[in-house]
């Protein structure tokens, strides 16, 4: 039987910095978080091997 993750979703997280500076690709990251105690969108500043430096990374739909 499987387990049930309850309030846990999946989500993806997208570099904004590296939208503004026109380089082909995306860095994107996909991580969880608890709906419950986060339902604002999540920020968190992750690696970016392009840009090859920690930018922020903002959830997106």
């Amino acid at each position: 039987m499987a387990k049930k993750k309850g309030n846990r979703v999946q989500v993806i997280l997208e570099c904004t910095e590296h939208k503004k500076s026109g380089l082909p690709g995306t860095s994107r990251y996909v991580t969880t978080k608890n709906k419950k105690n986060t339902p604002e969108r999540l920020e968190l500043r992750k690696y970016n091997p392009i840009l090859r430096r920690h930018t922020i990374h903002k959830e997106i739909k």
